[in-house]
């Protein structure tokens, strides 16, 4: 017992630390008396970029809550209503390719895993976090080969759409290469 108590507390010094500096503490707190406002802007980005993929031809099954058309509106308008968040996902036109060219593409989003950043991010699912599944069990998880998930942050949403675009015109340029060689 005296062993799995000593290796509790050594990992929870570890990965946690005893207490906060006070640095740490002071950027803590910065960050709380922020985040009303960085939440605002983060909602606000998201549905502009919802809406924007929502009408993009090389953009499908936009899965933003908060969009007018979407099955889970309804839930949004009563637990959230300030907004439903800043992470969603849609399918990239070219399947698996275009997924993966589409973040090839844009240049402001960073391509990492992770979400909630300030920051906006994107990453293809099916060639990162969710490569070693089958396809079949991409399909079970909702993934599909073009699916791309962002997490859109507080830059300037025109910016962010820009951007988009650039990664967009990579899949289009794909695609033609494709049908020319074919």
């Amino acid at each position: 017992m005296y062993g799995y108590l000593m290796k509790l507390r050594a990992e929870t010094l570890r990965d946690l630390g005893a207490a906060l500096s006070p640095f740490n503490a002071f950027l803590f707190l910065q960050g709380l008396e922020t985040l009303s406002l960085r939440m605002e802007r983060h909602v606000s980005n998201a549905l502009a970029v919802a809406a924007f993929l929502q009408a993009h031809d090389l953009a499908s099954n936009v899965t933003y809550p908060g969009l007018p058309g979407s099955l889970y509106r309804p839930l949004v308008e009563k637990y959230l209503p300030r907004g439903a968040g800043a992470v969603f996902s849609f399918d990239c036109a070219g399947g698996r390719t275009g997924g993966q060219d589409l973040i090839r593409g844009v240049t402001l989003w960073s391509h990492l895993a992770n979400v909630g950043d300030a920051k906006s991010l994107i990453i293809h699912p099916a060639s990162t976090t969710h490569r070693q599944l089958s396809n079949d069990e991409l399909r079970a998880a909702g993934v599909g080969p073009g699916t791309v998930r962002l997490s859109v942050g507080t830059e300037s949403v025109e910016d962010l759409m820009w951007d988009l675009e650039q990664g967009f015109a990579r899949v289009a340029a794909t695609a033609g290469e494709k049908v020319a060689t074919a």
